[in-house]
């Protein structure tokens, strides 16, 4: 019996082993060479295809392996360009192991960067088209999703021309957004003038412009741009119309007002509507004081105030010819009062005249009035001082007829102070004559017309004044005469018949005496009635007292005899 062999450990088991113990289980079966062959030959067949496989397996492999490596570099060559740089590697000697192991830190190390430098392209973008789209009004959501980033060029140079729009886009957005709200101020402003609602009229554009909680979300699109400019432009033309309107009835109320002499606690009233009359548009800026209500307020005032005016209006232009009458007669200028009168009441009767323009045209002709009496002051103050003057040589005349003015009455000492100033003045005035006469001629010469006087030429009164005078002067010379011939005869008449009684009254009693002592009632007479009058009663008196001096300023010597009598 044959012992079978003890089986050998599968650790120390080769193909020759395993060959042997077949033999020895062939040789045990009985097995022929030929079915030995057949086997062996196929355990051959099998054997080459096991190796053939194996091979194929490992050929395979390597393949792969040179594609991996093949692969990672061609990863790190497009990552590395399409990040602008350069490829940071360099092609290892050894097995294909070892150069991948050298090629995956650099395709990690890339890959990362892209990673990152994708991430940054994308939020630019991302921001970009945010910004584009708020700029274009497409209403595109803040939540802008992937705006695809192009992976073939992901260079720092194409990133910064990004980052370089990105900034750009910022600008035009703030100076969007200062416009916008520019305009929204702007219009805030408006509204606030004319009472307008300033919400409604801004979300009539856009309603973000409304939301004062976000500013940032307001709209900076070209249309929401367009239409606050159109809008802005609408509301300052409005403005400017508005004012218009109010300067308008403004500008009446305050000559209505200076027509009727309204009070001036009635016109505070229209302060705010009146205060505007001159402003411009720009200067406007008080809440409300555009509004609707305000103009009507003052449009119906004027209303008001020109129904009031047809009941006043006749008064006031009476009103005028009193002041105008006044004027006239402040400066001793003709003027025909009831004749005016009656042509005033007529014109406004008939309804045929324009009252604003009948008071305009009255207030013109008292300016020149005014201008007048200014012209003429000059040679009215050289009046008065001339009438005066006269008073003065009248009252002196007066007082040297009284043969008892040297008494010892009351109020004598004063008469003789004031004769003694009358004195000089009526010395003086031929001088004053001449000097008013000069003004009078130059005053004339300018004006081309005589200077009247109370309806008298001013110079014709002065010449017959000074004729006047004159023809005094020569009566008063000869009263002296005949006075010195008479007491030349009287003292004839005494040495041949003796002295006559004394028929002089007793010392102080005098008709005279109570006339004198003061200044007479009425001094300032009209200058034409004394220069005319005056002389014809001195004339008169001449005639009729023959024997009593007429001016005892020229015989200083009897007045000494008389003191000494």
């Amino acid at each position: 019996m044959t012992t079978k062999p003890s089986s050998l450990s599968p650790s120390r088991t080769t193909c020759a082993s395993l060959l042997r113990e077949l033999q020895l289980i062939w040789d045990e079966i009985g097995e022929g060479d030929s079915e030995r062959d057949k086997m062996l030959l196929q355990l051959e067949q099998e054997c080459l295809d096991i190796y053939r496989k194996k091979v194929e397996m490992t050929r395979k492999y390597r393949a792969d392996l040179h594609q991996s490596l093949a692969d990672g570099q061609a990863q790190i060559t497009a990552i590395a360009s399409a990040l602008g740089e350069a490829a940071s590697y360099s092609r290892e000697r050894g097995t294909l192991k070892d150069q991948l192991s050298a090629v995956k830190p650099i395709l990690e190390d890339l890959s990362l960067k892209k990673e990152k430098r994708v991430k940054d392209f994308s939020a630019v973008q991302s921001q970009i088209v945010r910004i584009s789209a708020e700029i274009a009004g497409n209403g595109v959501s803040k939540n802008v999703g992937d705006p695809g980033v192009n992976e073939r060029d992901l260079s720092v140079r194409r990133l910064g021309e990004l980052q370089s729009h990105l900034e750009e886009l910022h600008k035009e957005k703030v100076l969007r957004l200062q416009k916008v709200n520019t305009h929204v101020n702007t219009i805030h402003e408006l509204s606030v003038v004319m009472s307008i609602d300033f919400s409604k009229t801004v979300n009539e554009v856009h309603p973000s412009l409304s939301d004062h909680s976000s500013a940032h979300s307001k709209s900076i699109s070209n249309d929401t741009l367009a239409r606050l400019t159109a809008l802005t432009n609408s509301l300052k033309q409005e403005k400017q119309q508005r004012l218009q309107k109010l300067q308008d009835p403004g500008s009446k109320l305050i000559e209505l007002w200076n027509l009727m002499e309204t009070p001036i606690d009635e016109q505070k009233i229209f302060d705010h509507v009146t205060m505007l009359i001159s402003s411009s548009v720009n200067d406007v800026s008080r809440q409300g004081c555009l509004s609707l209500d305000v103009i009507e307020q003052a449009e119906v005032e004027v209303e008001r105030l020109n129904i009031l005016k047809a009941s006043k209006m006749k008064e006031l232009v009476f009103k005028r010819q009193n002041e105008l009458e006044e004027i006239y007669r402040g400066v001793h200028m003709d003027v025909d009062s009831d004749a005016a009168r009656q042509i005033l009441s007529s014109l406004i009767d008939s309804g045929n005249v324009n009252l604003s323009d009948l008071l305009s045209s009255m207030d013109d002709q008292i300016i020149k009035a005014k201008e007048q009496a200014l012209s003429r002051k000059d040679i009215l103050d050289k009046v008065e001082k001339c009438i005066f003057a006269f008073e003065e040589e009248k009252w002196l005349d007066e007082y040297e007829k009284d043969e008892n003015r040297y008494s010892a009455g009351r109020g004598a000492h004063k008469n003789l102070k004031r004769a003694e100033k009358a004195r000089i003045l009526s010395g003086k005035i031929p001088s004053i004559i001449e000097t008013l006469t000069a003004k009078v001629k130059a005053w004339e010469i300018e004006k081309e017309i005589p200077f009247l006087y109370d309806k008298v030429p001013l110079k014709h009164t002065l010449e017959e004044y000074t004729a006047q005078r004159q023809e005094r002067e020569e009566e008063k010379r000869k009263s002296r005469e005949q006075k010195r011939l008479q007491e030349q005869h009287n003292a004839e008449q005494e040495a041949l018949f003796g002295s006559r009684p004394s028929t002089k009254k007793p010392l102080g009693q005098s008709t005279n005496a109570n006339t004198m002592v003061g200044t007479p009632i009425s001094r300032r007479t009209p200058l034409g009635h004394h220069g005319v009058s005056a002389g014809k009663e001195r004339r008169e008196s001449g005639r009729v007292h023959n024997l009593t001096p007429v001016n005892y300023v020229a015989l200083p010597k009897d007045d000494s005899v008389s003191r000494r009598n």
